[in-house]
């Protein structure tokens, strides 16, 4: 069973240790263990039943309320509200659960509320992106199941796959090309797979390589196919000097072409990049750069 901090339970629910304590002691919503020195440890059910209460709140319904309420009621109220997919916070808040659960008939559901509410485009960027940072930190706790992650980036990935394919059904190729790829040993490709998206909507020639690409690999295909630019992503864990050692790398290979990087390992460790790198901090970022390099053609 995996065993969470109060801090661990802060990171991944976005409600403050103290807000937590309080309601432990005037509600009694979560009944914590502890260790052999007294300190708080939280359980899996802990977890999804304060996401739950978190859900709730965000919508109204008071903590004083919600301590009232049978678990029934909670998971009732909560499935209603998921389904409804007003809110960003209501929506991250279910993946989670359903992930917790590995519920894929609410997991679909809350995603496909969210893309029918807000688009396809606009629920990648403002839903799965701070969904899967908060999946970020439970695999940096150490608390989540493989499995539990397999469940959930498999459904995200039908679903992208899905979109890419419709665009490649339709879509006119007059933009530069781009190849897109993840280091070995990284294997998330989920942001990847969404740039595709993105890149082949703008009129670029995608090359998708995917997770895990040698260097070796990439330079036989730019020989084939030789890139205007890359798009490369940093998720799994490495230090700083690590990162700015393949950055270099790359660009000992290929100083001629622009390099896009991007990943939680980018974002966090703020890497020195070479002159031909640009990070890419957003989905809006994203779509500037290609635009940059469209027009400079």
């Amino acid at each position: 069973m995996a065993r969470y901090s109060i801090k661990d339970l802060e990171k991944i629910s976005g409600i403050k240790a103290h807000t937590i304590r309080m309601w432990e002691r005037r509600y009694k919503l979560i009944d914590p263990q502890r260790t052999d020195t007294n300190i708080r440890y939280y359980s899996d059910c802990d977890l999804k039943r304060l996401l739950n209460i978190s859900i709730l709140n965000h919508n109204g319904i008071k903590i004083s309320h919600i301590a009232g309420f049978s678990d029934e009621e909670i998971k009732s109220r909560v499935l209603d509200l998921s389904i409804d997919g007003r809110s960003n916070s209501v929506q991250i808040e279910s993946l989670m659960v359903a992930m917790l659960e590995l519920d894929e008939v609410k997991f679909l559901n809350a995603l496909s509320a969210s893309i029918i509410k807000f688009g396809f485009e606009n629920c990648v960027e403002n839903i799965l992106f701070p969904f899967l940072e908060r999946v970020g930190v439970l695999w940096q706790a150490g608390t989540i199941n493989p499995a539990q992650e397999h469940f959930m980036s498999n459904l995200i990935r039908q679903k992208l796959y899905v979109a890419i394919d419709n665009e490649m059904q339709s879509r006119v190729v007059s933009g530069p090309r781009i190849i897109m790829f993840l280091p070995e040993n990284e294997l998330h490709e989920i942001g990847l797979l969404f740039f595709n998206l993105i890149a082949r909507k703008e009129g670029f020639d995608v090359v998708y390589l995917g997770a895990s690409v040698p260097l070796s690999d990439l330079l036989l295909v730019d020989k084939v196919r030789p890139a205007d630019a890359f798009l490369t992503a940093f998720i799994a864990a490495r230090n700083k000097e690590e990162l700015e050692l393949m950055m270099k790398e790359y660009y000992k290979l290929f100083p001629d072409r622009q390099f896009l990087v991007t990943g939680f390992q980018v974002k966090e460790l703020k890497p020195v990049l070479p002159e031909t790198f640009r990070v890419i901090s957003s989905v809006r970022a994203f779509k500037d750069a290609i635009r940059l390099l469209k027009f400079s053609e």
